[in-house]
């Protein structure tokens, strides 16, 4: 069945008179009387009585506009729906994260961006950064905030905000109470060190930094995340160099110590693909990561 037969047979029921009807409709009288002519043939029921004087629903008639009247308004809405999700405006969003994320910009960028688009659900999933990589190759997540300086090509990123290696002591060691340290004195220490495997960048910008002291450190222990690398300092298990926004975790049992000389580091990115970027609801919350990104301090 067309639908523009519902809303003619929906029009003329309204209004009784196919003269109004039709001034409504923006047509003639004869395509509105074939027009319902067809709809009754195609029922095998009379909707309207009509003759010279007046036009008049029937039983079946009055029933069978209720329930035209409940298409015409569902199928409104699909339409509207269909133009939210294309204007950006409605829709979900897969994000991948890794756990340090949500000490840095990532909590405030999906706040702003819940804000100003409420009918978008966003869901975050914690990953590694291998594994959001992996992900978004195969189109399982629209972006991911993951630890990482260079992509592969078919990926676009926007790198986080400039974050800085600290030396994280346990509380009980002879430096934790300084108020900043030379690297070199951590010469002899164990370390606790990022697996490489998990975030190649993190690791391998530890790496660099000792390489640049001229230090070969002593790894002990390797782990898959952060939080699990300041936990087992705070464990007396060894030192590590970690990023400075784990100071908002508030670990007991460790100090996080800033080394002088450190420059800021950025190891942090939001990434995409570049394929996907013209999805409205992944370009606006792109739009607001810039925008976060750009006003941090």
């Amino acid at each position: 069945m067309k639908l523009h037969l519902l809303r003619y047979f929906v029009v003329l029921a309204e209004e009784l008179h196919f003269g109004r009807a039709a001034q409504r409709l923006a047509i003639t009288q004869p395509p509105l009387s074939s027009a319902i002519k067809a709809l009754e043939e195609e029922l095998g029921v009379r909707l309207l009585e009509r003759n010279s004087k007046q036009v008049a629903l029937t039983p079946a008639g009055a029933a069978y506009l209720a329930q035209a009247r409940l298409v015409l308004e569902r199928v409104a809405a699909a339409r509207e729906a269909a133009q939210a999700v294309a204007a950006g405006m409605r829709g979900r969003l897969e994000l991948g994260m890794t756990g340090s994320m949500v000490y840095r910009e990532v909590p405030r960028i999906v706040e702003t961006f819940g804000a100003r688009r409420p009918d978008i659900e966003v869901n975050l999933r914690e990953m590694s950064s291998a594994e959001q990589l992996e992900a978004l190759r195969h189109g399982q997540l629209h972006a991911g905030f993951l630890n990482a300086k260079a992509f592969p090509a078919a990926l676009a990123s926007l790198p986080l905000a400039d974050d800085r290696l600290v030396c994280c002591l346990p509380e009980a060691h002879p430096l934790a109470g300084e108020k900043s340290i030379d690297l070199k004195r951590l010469a002899d220490e164990n370390f606790v060190m990022f697996a490489r495997d998990v975030a190649p960048a993190n690791y391998d910008n530890v790496i660099a930094v000792f390489n640049r002291a001229g230090i070969h450190p002593r790894t002990r222990h390797a782990a898959r995340q952060w939080l699990t690398v300041v936990a087992m300092v705070a464990a007396g298990l060894g030192v590590a160099l970690v990023p400075a926004s784990l100071a908002q975790a508030g670990m007991r049992g460790a100090r996080l110590v800033p080394v002088r000389g450190l420059v800021p580091l950025t190891v942090g990115a939001l990434a995409w693909r570049k394929e996907d970027a013209g999805l409205a609801v992944l370009a606006s919350f792109v739009a607001v990561a810039r925008e976060v990104l750009a006003a941090a301090p």
